[in-house]
């Protein structure tokens, strides 16, 4: 790097200093890493409050007041192709509407320095990445398994296009338990292996897929995992890029562990699961890939374009078996957040304690988004104060009473303590020692108060 391009970053990282500082705006390293990525790309970034700043002058748009239906859309239609909105409140739900105008890039967790699940997303996915960003021979390895009992010719077309790319692979053939049909604990198993056994970041693919084109996209972002979202909801392991992290090698250890739990649940919810969790506990940087990487047959030679070619049905029929399982997540899903029932922060303490406690923050559809914002931070900032001898807390969005009972359902299966709080209650500074003095595992606290 340059003395000039030295010069241009330390001037980028005042210039946001200052706008997510004087905005209230916290962000963990990961989100920052992100956003300065996304400024060095398409250009300043600017915040969208009220209508107050034009959005075209701007390459990059912070959203940080839920926009109402004709002002979503009219910001809409004021994008560029060649920008990116950031959703710094990424986990409150009213901003569901403006993220379903917008294709979905990416999702970055909440953390305890930045306890906010960061959503990105825009127009299209050519501006945020262009072919030219990344050379052919920049480090990956794409790895598949497929049953033994398929025979060789199962991956034929998929080992023909690696080799016509010139990349470096793994496709090997496992024994497995049901004959012809994989497991999910038997996939991640091998995925496990692969992770050990190289050092470059792995692509896994379907063993019957096909390759259009260099699958370069994941590489050129940078991110610790990427995957796709069937219908923009259900995600599916067809494809699924793990970059050399941390964060990455977490998520693989718990949807290993959740798909040796659980064997005859689809891997696609299962995986689902696990990011959920890991998300919860890490900064997790996902990438949500286009359709391009999840394209059905039926999308060769039509104008769509295509890098993976799947053999599966157009309806996606061959993903979840059932039709109405996990209805409960889609709304959440769809607009790449955790739902009411997840724990959308969870954070450890010094402490050596296996008692856990869980805050259900309710009535949060009927709230401001900076109070809600507000709230989730001062919950965090008492437990990192004072944990009050918990060794762990979980925070959960709940905007239904539906979501409240499965929450607390969920904690007393585990034997947490609860507290359920609204976001516009005042916290005290030792919430946690009073509650951790008084009452038993599953028992409940209600802050009391009225809205002023």
């Amino acid at each position: 790097m340059t003395s000039a391009d030295m010069a241009q970053a330390d001037s980028l990282r005042t210039d946001l200093d200052h706008l997510l500082s004087t905005n209230g705006i916290r962000m963990n390293a990961a989100q920052r890493r992100r956003l300065t990525w996304l400024a060095q790309r398409l250009g300043p970034v600017g915040l969208h409050q009220d209508g107050s700043t034009l959005v075209r002058d701007n390459g990059v748009i912070i959203v940080v007041e839920p926009p109402s239906g004709p002002a979503a859309e009219t910001l809409y239609r004021s994008l560029r192709a060649d920008c990116a909105v950031v959703v710094p409140f990424g986990e409150n739900p009213a901003f569901d509407f403006l993220k379903s105008k917008l294709t979905d890039f990416g999702t970055i967790g909440p953390s305890l320095d930045g306890p906010h699940e960061m959503w990105w997303g825009g127009i299209n996915w050519r501006a945020i990445a262009p072919d030219d960003d990344c050379q052919a021979d920049a480090p990956l390895r794409v790895v598949s398994c497929y049953p033994r009992a398929r025979g060789d010719d199962f991956a034929r077309r998929l080992r023909d296009g690696l080799a016509e790319f010139e990349i470096a692979c793994d496709v090997t053939p496992i024994d497995t338990a049901d004959g012809e049909r994989m497991g999910a604990a038997e996939k991640t198993a091998f995925i496990q292996k692969m992770w050990h056994k190289h050092r470059e970041p792995l692509l896994f693919v379907e063993a019957d897929a096909m390759l259009s084109e260099p699958p370069l996209l994941p590489l050129r972002l940078d991110c610790d995992v990427a995957l796709h979202k069937w219908n923009r909801w259900e995600m599916s392991a067809r494809t699924l890029y793990l970059g050399r992290s941390t964060a990455a090698e977490a998520l693989l250890r718990n949807w290993h562990h959740i798909a040796s739990a659980y064997p005859t649940v689809w891997e696609g919810y299962l995986l689902d699961q696990a990011w959920s969790l890991t998300s919860s506990q890490l900064p997790l940087d996902t990438v949500w890939l286009p359709r391009s990487y999840h394209a059905p047959a039926e999308d060769v030679g039509t104008p769509r374009h295509t890098t993976i070619v799947h053999s599966l049905p157009a309806d996606g029929s061959d993903l979840g078996p059932d039709g109405e399982f996990a209805v409960a997540m889609r709304a959440a899903r769809r607009a790449s957040r955790s739902g009411g029932r997840d724990a959308m922060i969870v954070l450890n303490s010094e402490i050596a304690s296996d008692d856990a406690i869980t805050v259900i923050m309710r009535d949060i559809a009927t709230s401001d988004a900076r109070e809600m914002a507000d709230s989730i931070e001062a919950v965090t900032r008492a437990f990192a104060a004072d944990c009050g001898g918990f060794g762990r807390l979980e925070l959960a969005l709940c905007p239904w009473q539906d979501d409240i009972r499965a929450a607390k359902s969920a904690a007393r299966s585990a034997n947490n303590r609860i507290i359920e709080i609204a976001p516009w209650q005042a916290l005290p500074a030792d919430l946690f020692r009073t509650v951790g003095q008084s009452g038993d595992a599953g028992s409940v606290v209600v802050m009391a108060g009225q809205r002023g």
